[in-house]
């Protein structure tokens, strides 16, 4: 396989593009994030990255809390509108006709449309040049009640996940694999008996 070499860049994909509200019920907003990421296990920890010029900036920077919101294909046309257009001027919950509910552990909105939500609190701000890391537990996931089976197990490929991977967005696919099945054993048939 032959490659070329380019100069280090952003070019991790795919990404989830999410839409994190911020604020509280009242007075509140939603920026669209692709630079988030689960960062330890125990405690649930996870981060975005935001840039100081973005409306939302101060408003989780003041408050020390956000709600990562899961994009689902259907809602791509509002997470993009919601990446482009600055709440300083708009209000994007009514913009993009989306529903605010009540979180269970911090004051920002859920985005009701959105399959799961993950409500956050910051414990850790690391500037890193253009961007501004915000470090945060995660408190408390909101599931929708659809996306559980008859035992109660996730099944998140319900949901219909968007990704975004340089400039585009995709809806993810087919299932190709569990965790762990490049080295789990296979079942020995048990051989019939024969009368």
């Amino acid at each position: 396989m032959s490659k070329v070499v380019w100069k280090g860049g952003t070019l991790l994909a795919p990404v989830p593009p999410v839409m994190v509200s911020c604020g509280d019920m009242e007075s509140s907003n939603i920026i669209t994030i692709a630079w988030t990421g689960i960062i330890n296990s125990n405690p649930p920890k996870t981060y975005i990255s935001v840039r100081p010029t973005r409306h939302s900036f101060d408003i989780i920077k003041n408050t020390k809390e956000f709600v990562i919101n899961l994009t689902p294909s259907a809602l791509v046309k509002e997470a993009d509108y919601c990446g482009i257009y600055t709440g300083a001027k708009v209000d994007k919950f009514e913009k993009c006709k989306l529903t605010k509910a009540m979180a269970s552990t911090v004051a920002c909105p859920l985005i009701e449309e959105c399959p799961m939500n993950l409500e956050c609190k910051v414990t850790d701000i690391v500037e890193l040049g253009s961007h501004y890391m915000f470090i945060a537990d995660i408190t408390a996931i909101n599931v929708d009640e659809a996306l559980l089976d008859e035992n109660g197990k996730l099944r998140l490929e319900k949901a219909k996940l968007a990704a975004f991977a340089h400039g585009q967005y995709f809806e993810l696919g087919k299932k190709i694999g569990d965790f762990g099945f490049s080295v789990k054993k296979k079942k020995s048939k048990k051989p019939q008996k024969t009368k």
